[in-house]
This record gives structure tokens, sequence and C-alpha cells, in this order.
């Protein structure tokens, strides 16, 4: 069965799949397509103005199969090419298609889960120095102070599938000494990067008890659902065949479908996307 009109979904690589995992779990009826430009992943470390031409070349290859709404499962594409994209690039398309984001989502929400008004925010060198957090946050709840860290090397670990072996056990607890060294009243950590949930686990066993760690994928996925009762007229463009398609920028899927599974959680089998500059 071919999808009509899909629900596209977006990240540079595998993260996006865990964001991608918690939507369909929540809604299963309807159509979707995953891309991961794992051919020129990871983001983190790009300019501003390479991970915006990326992210608008995927986003525009996922409107040409049809998507009425694409989801950037990616911060660092959600930080830093969204808001061009909803405001300029859009506008040479249709103008009923729609592109959102998973940073404004987490920062409606993420408030509520701190006593101490203090919260960590974990990610990639681009979201961090994007300061989007600290200024979504701040919109919504700015009686709460937010504390960043940079994590670097957490998502070459992930990709490469070196998470769960010792030697990353190192940089997991480097970076998080970093950010609690910020601040002692912490109780929150934000995991603002969507291959994180690959190591909670692991960034759980060096945390103490009464500090929470919190993933997106649940918070996205009761987002869109909101969403979509908010505009019926979105709704009801999806098409509704309760079907997956995995895509990959790079021509050798087999990595893809081997990690895909992991962070999935269910057998990915996927195609090749010819991305046209």
């Amino acid at each position: 069965m071919v999808n009509n009109k899909p629900i596209g979904i977006f990240d540079s690589g595998y993260g996006g799949l865990t964001v991608f995992r918690s939507i369909f779990k929540q809604l299963p009826q309807y159509d979707y397509i995953y891309l991961g430009d794992t051919a020129r992943a990871p983001y983190g470390n790009r300019s501003f103005q390479t991970i915006h031409q990326y992210t608008w070349e995927c986003v525009r290859w996922l409107l040409k199969q049809g998507c009425p709404l694409v989801i950037l499962a990616c911060n660092t594409a959600s930080a830093k090419a969204l808001r061009n994209i909803q405001q300029l690039d859009l506008k040479g398309q249709d103008p009923a298609k729609r592109v959102l984001g998973v940073i404004r989502p987490t920062a409606e929400v993420i408030g509520n889960y701190t006593k101490t008004k203090e919260i960590g925010v974990l990610g990639t060198k681009g979201t961090i120095q994007s300061e989007s957090y600290k200024m979504e946050i701040g919109k919504f709840f700015p009686d709460v102070k937010v504390h960043q860290q940079a994590c670097p090397l957490w998502v070459p670990l992930i990709e490469n599938g070196e998470y769960d072996k010792p030697g990353a056990n190192y940089f997991v607890k480097k970076y998080l000494d970093q950010v609690l060294a910020q601040s002692a009243n912490i109780d929150t950590l934000l995991l603002a990067c969507t291959h994180y949930p690959l190591i909670q686990q692991k960034i759980a066993a060096y945390l103490p008890a009464n500090i929470k760690v919190v993933s997106q994928g649940d918070i996205v996925a009761h987002s869109l659902v909101d969403y979509l009762h908010r505009h019926s007229e979105m709704e009801k463009s999806i098409s509704t065949g309760n079907t997956q398609r995995f895509f990959t920028t790079t021509d050798d899927t087999a990595d893809f479908d081997h990690y895909g599974e992991l962070f999935f959680g269910a057998k990915v089998q996927s195609g090749f996307a010819e991305i046209k500059c």
C-alpha cells in the first residue's frame, strides 16, 4: 500500500525514531514516512546555514512524498532551521502544509516537572548554543532557572553502537558532573536530544535519586494528539492506512535497519532517499 498523505518525521539520523515510536504508539491509525539523513549526520556541530540547508532539503523531499505535516524530530534542526522553514521556505509550497518541531512542545510542559524551579538541559552543541530552550522555557515558566550542558560525544557514541560499552561511562558521567556543578538545586534533567533515551538508564545510574530524567518522546506525541484535535482540517488530510515507511540518505541501508530497530523498538526495513540540493 502506498502512503497517500502520510505524516512525515525527520531526523538527522536514528534519534527521531524514539519520538516516532511514541507517536505511533498513541496514533497508530495514520500513515507515516520517516527520513533519517544518516549520510550527513551528525548535525550537532555544523553551522546554522548548513543545518538549515540540510533540513530544508529533507523536509522538501518529504513534502514531495505527499506529507501534509512534517515533524522535525531533531532538536538541532528544530533549534536552527524550524523558524526559517516556517516563516520563509514554506511560502513557496502548499500553504496548507505545516512543519512542527520538538522544542516548543517540550518547553510548554517541562516546568511542571521541577519542584526546585531549576532544571538542566542536555543537548548537542548546536542545540545548546542556540539558546532555544532557555528562550522557550522562559516564555512559559519565567520563574524556572535553566542550566545548559552540551554533550558533543554522546551522539557519536550512540550512532556508532558504543553507547552500551564500558568506555561510554566516562563521557556520560563527565557531562552529568558538569551540568550538576552549575547548581546544587537542579532536580530535573531534560534530554534535549532524541538520541539520548538510549542511554537514559545509564544517565540515571549516575544521578541522585531526587533528580528526574525527562525524555521527549511521550511529550511530543501528546502535543501532536492535541494539535490534530485542534486542527481538524489537518487531521482529515492525513491518510489512515496504519503504515510506516523508513528512508535513509545512505545508499547502503543495512546499518540503518540494524540501528533503527534499536531506536524504534521494532523491525525496520528502509529504502534509499536521494536528496537533491
